[in-house]
């Protein structure tokens, strides 16, 4: 398990937590680089919404004293098996070449600009961001140049950004396997019984969704 400081970090970094096993990895992640973790998890209409509880486990086995869940209803307008109830969840896996209908339209970039006011108003200089461009290499806003874009628009959008001290985006699993990320969440001590990945809402993980099939798989593989 990670070793946490009594006193704390003179630095902070804020975690996009969703509450599943990449996002808790890189809070871990964040926590060994020697920050003060500041938890942001979203309700934002998913239809997993069970992940908060998870978001919330998580960030008391991690030891993260704040913890702010804050409420964007992008389920309003849908565009997206994660937030359209009418809208299938996808079974038959990820097609290359193909954006899943799991994509959400517009909710990284929600969320990370939401993540830059939260560090602009706590004084972090890190958002630590749990996207992968491996396994889930059809969403355009896990990509390496999604994030360098969106660090020139930090750089531009706040004082402290104008006065040369924009937060870091920092993606540490971005091109990880998700083999890698169980084995790094292993090595960070991670409570990955805690994670929440699946996609449907029910009680426990249904097994059969992409995310289910791809975290499970990878735990199989890294013998977790």
């Amino acid at each position: 398990m990670i070793e946490v400081e009594d006193a704390k970090s003179s630095k902070k970094a804020i975690i996009l937590l969703s509450g599943g096993l990449d996002s808790a990895t890189v809070a871990a992640q964040a926590i060994a680089d020697g920050y003060e973790a500041i938890a942001l998890s979203f309700r934002y209409g998913q239809r997993h919404e069970r992940e908060l509880l998870a978001a919330r486990d998580v960030a008391a086995a991690l030891h993260i004293r704040e913890h702010f869940i804050v409420d964007v209803n992008l389920a309003q307008w849908g565009g997206s098996a994660l937030t359209d109830q009418n809208i299938d969840m996808p079974i038959e896996g990820l097609q290359s070449g193909e954006i899943p209908i799991t994509y959400v339209p517009g909710r990284n970039t929600v969320f990370i600009a939401i993540a830059l006011s939260l560090a602009e108003a706590k004084g972090a200089e890190a958002i630590y961001l749990g996207i992968n461009a491996v396994d889930y290499s059809g969403y355009p806003d896990c990509r390496p140049d999604y994030l360098a874009a969106f660090q020139k628009l930090a750089m531009l959008s706040s004082k402290v950004g104008i006065e040369g001290n924009a937060p870091q985006l920092v993606a540490p699993l971005v091109m990880d396997s998700k083999v890698d990320i169980v084995r790094r969440a292993q090595h960070l001590g991670v409570p990955i019984d805690l994670t929440w990945s699946c996609y449907q809402g029910g009680e426990v993980p249904c097994g059969v969704c992409d995310s289910c099939r791809i975290r499970d798989r990878a735990i199989l593989e890294a013998n977790a």
